[in-house]
This record gives C-alpha cells, structure tokens and sequence, in this order.
C-alpha cells in the first residue's frame, strides 16, 4: 500500500478523507525529517547559550512565565506538563476523531517551528499507523492556549501513561508499549508544550464535519428532490435564469442546478400542475440549500488553512535564529466557523422538518398522514414529531459558543475562542441532521408511492429502489422506530 508522505506540501479536506477511507499508512518526507532535525538543534544550541529566558523552554508555563527552570529539570518540566493538564473530563472522542488528532498533530509538528524530537513524531506515527488511539475526553478545552487538556490525554502514551483503545478494546497504554516494544519517549526541553499547545481537537473535528457536512448537503438535495415530487411541486424555481442571471450566490446556482439533474426526464415534474406556487421550504431549496453550501465552502477555507500551520508556542524559526513567544495555539479562527457551521448546518434540518410537515398534511392528493386509512392508522403524524424535536434541540445549540470567554491562568490568559465546546456541539448538531434527512426520506419515498404509476426521474426512481431493499412501504400502523433507524443508517451509509 502506497504511503502518504507528511510534508510542507498542502494538506486538503479531500486528501485527508482519501487517507482515513483508504486506511493508508503515514510517513514523513526527507524534507520534513531535515526539517524537524535542524530545529531541535537550534533549539537545543539556543537554550544552552541564551543568557535571556526562553518561554515554555527554560521556564513555567501561563503565569508562571516568569519561573526560571535549571537545565536538569527541563524533561521533568515537560513530564509534568503533560500528566497536570490530562483534566479531561465528559465523553470519550469518538476515535474517528482521535485518529484525525493524531494525523494534524504529526502535520503540525513536521513543520520544523515546534522543536520536537524526531522520535516523538515516529511515535505519533506508529500510533496512527497501527491503530492506537488514545483514551480522549470531549470537555476541559476552553480553545485558547491550544486544546490543553484534550492534547495531553493525546500525548500521555507517549510517555508510557493514560489508556488507548486498540482494535477496539481499551488497554492500559503501558501494556500496548510493551506489546509493540516500545520504550515511553524521554521529553525534551519544549516538547510538552509543543504537543500540548494546538488546536488539534478543535481542527480534527472541524475536518471530520466538514467530510460529512458536504455529503449531507448534496443527500439534502437529493431527498428534497424526491419530496419535490412527492409533493407535485414545480420546476420553475429552479430555472438557471433565477439563479445564475437574477441572483448568483454560487452555492445557490450549484444547487438548482443539481436539482435540474436530478429530475431531468421525470414525469411527475412536467405534468399539469393545478397550483401556482409551492410553500418555501420547496420553493427555496437553492437559496437555503445554497446558502449553506457557501457556508460550508468557507468553513472549509480556513479549516485548510487552520491544518496547514504550526499552532504551538513559541514558534521556532531557526533559519531566522528566533524564537517568538505568540498565540498561533488560539481558535478563534475555528470557533467562529464552526459556530457559523452549526447554524448553517441546522437550517438543512430546519427545512427538512419542514418538508415533512407538509407531505403529511393531506395536500394536493396526499392521504393525511401518508397512509390509505387515517383514522384507524396514524401513519407517519409521529416521524414529524420526532424530527421537530431533533430541530428543536439544534436550535437551543445554534447559540455560539465564541461569543464567550473566561479569563483563566491568574488573567495571563484573559481572552479564550471556547472553540473546542464549538466543536463537539456541532458534531451534535450535524449528527442531529442526518436524523432528520433520514425521517424525511422516510416520509418522502412513502409519499411518492401515491403518485403511481407515474414515475420521477431514472436517478430518483433507482435512488428510491435502493431504499426500498431497506425500508418498506408503509400500509398499516407497524413499529416506527425500526423503520427509522434503517432509514437514517440508509443515510448514513448511503454513497455520493
């Protein structure tokens, strides 16, 4: 299997998803070996000679800056960093998260402005190249001096401590380390702050939404499309002209567009239709649809950007012989977008539910409640019930979190990005949406058996066909919950 090399080269959305799908193997380029190498002598030269104090180097950390460390106990300074700021607390990440962790933090230090030890990094890779996932906890972050709490519980096995999960059971980390032979990494000076400080937790998350925000809003498209017809809406809305000549958000142009394709040839969209206009949550597909698709683009911008740094401190250049105590480990970058995410992402589900809501009315030759005996049935009145409480609860998590900030460290770190707790509520949010789309393909494939024997587009009809090998038509009252669990996993599992 071909390795991906980690280099100064530009880390994408697209190749890291490439990298998690394929299971490939990590390594690092010559280029980032020289690199990492030369700073680590710098900075060992640096710390040996300099008559000034070096933060985080040769002294304490936030407010106890101003401590001088003797050369003795600086690997005892950095051991102690790490074991003090392992205060996670919560949930565990999800290891599909920590596995990302691990690939920005490699990214991050194999720039050669952090100090490492080449060995740290190797075994940060073996991590990653074996499946050795950290036990990580999803609270104690508050997105500023880095992902502080998050990192260390990272960074713990490197040193022989903390738990890790390996093919799927969790172990002592002591124990794995003896199973591969490998001895706990001694740090060096600056170490513990170089794998402590970052935005890792933040960023990992923020590229793991992003993979599944860009699936969800093409499937967002796909399901409205088969709502649309469910519905008899109408194709005007989605004429090029409205959108590419009238009003050309690019997000809104690519998302008529898309439903133009998906329902070329279908029956159902050219037939009479009595009616004039369709409600908004038909009518406004491109634009709310659209919008979030823009949203979505930007996020991606400066997430890119974002694992493409160094984001600890201090930064070292050693082809400039400086060493600059900053704030590149802060996420107000990411904290607002991914407050910006959580909201777009939200108003996907918003409108999905209300979708729903409409093909379950009993409008435009709809059976109320989509079932051929009302009444005696209730059919799907329940599912909207269901999705109106997931949208509910996203609504309540659309309050953003980078609007906060609580001075900590003695006010040597009076200004935090709550960027971490921005992270893990979207990831509630965005999961949240994948409920709702599958509750509304639910109701949408059921709809549309009552237009037969006219038929959709072939992508539609095929899309639908696919579905019906999971879900079944609904004729009576049966067990909802199994049929919606199938229909969101369908979702979950479905390919674009």
């Amino acid at each position: 299997m071909t390795k991906h090399k980690i280099s100064t080269k530009f880390l994408s959305i697209d190749k890291v998803e490439k990298i998690i799908e394929r299971n490939q193997k990590i390594e690092l380029s010559q280029e980032a070996i020289d690199a990492v190498q030369k700073c680590r002598e710098y900075l060992d030269k640096k710390a040996a000679s300099s008559k000034n104090p070096i933060y985080g180097v040769t002294t304490g950390f936030g407010s106890l800056c101003n401590r001088s460390i003797s050369p003795e106990d600086l690997s005892t300074l950095q051991r102690n960093l790490v074991i003090s700021h392992a205060c996670g607390v919560g949930d565990e990440v999800p290891q599909e998260i920590v596995r990302l962790m691990l690939l920005m933090k490699i990214q991050s230090l194999s720039y050669g402005f952090s100090g490492v030890q080449l060995v740290t990094i190797q075994r940060l890779i073996e991590f990653f190249n074996k499946g050795v996932y950290p036990v990580v906890y999803q609270q104690g972050s508050l997105g500023a001096s880095g992902d502080l709490a998050p990192l260390a519980h990272l960074a713990l096995p490197l040193i022989g401590m903390g738990e890790v999960y390996y093919r799927g059971k969790k172990y002592a980390s002591s124990v794995i380390n003896e199973k591969f032979g490998w001895e706990p990494i001694t740090l060096q000076s600056k170490e513990g702050l170089a794998l402590l400080n970052g935005t890792q937790f933040m960023s990992s998350y923020a590229v793991w939404l992003l993979m599944k925000a860009n699936k969800l809003s093409l499937l967002a498209d796909k399901i409205a499309a088969v709502s649309l017809e469910a519905f008899d809406g109408r194709i005007e809305p989605f004429n090029a002209l409205v959108h590419e000549t009238a009003r050309p958000h690019l997000g809104q142009i690519y998302t008529a567009a898309h439903i133009r394709s998906l329902l070329e040839g279908s029956e159902l969209i050219a037939r009479h239709k009595e009616h004039v206009q369709d409600p908004y949550s038909f009518r406004c597909v491109p634009q709310v649809h659209g919008a979030t698709k823009d949203a979505i683009d930007y996020v991606q911008s400066v997430v890119e950007t974002e694992i493409n740094s160094a984001t600890d401190n201090p930064t070292v250049f050693p082809d400039d012989d400086i060493i600059v105590s900053a704030g590149n480990f802060h996420g107000q970058p990411l904290a607002l977008v991914l407050d910006f995410l959580t909201i777009a992402m939200a108003e996907l589900g918003n409108i999905s539910e209300r979708r729903i809501y409409q093909l379950i009315a009993g409008k435009r030759g709809l059976p109320s409640f989509l079932v051929k005996n009302p009444g005696l049935n209730s059919g799907f009145m329940i599912p909207q019930y269901a999705a109106a409480s997931i949208v509910n609860q996203n609504k309540a998590f659309t309050m953003p979190c980078s609007t906060d900030s609580i001075e900590s460290s003695q006010g040597q770190e009076d200004h935090v990005s709550m960027g971490a707790n921005a992270a893990t509520k979207c990831y509630l949010v965005v999961n949240n949406v994948e409920k709702i789309l599958g509750i509304e393909l639910f109701n949408a494939a059921q709809a549309l058996e009552f237009r037969r024997p006219q038929k959709s587009s072939q992508l539609i009809e095929d899309f639908v066909a696919e579905y019906r090998k999971v879900v079944p038509f609904v004729e009576n009252d049966t067990y909802m919950h199994e049929l919606i669990q199938k229909s969101i996993d369908f979702v979950n599992q479905c390919e674009i």
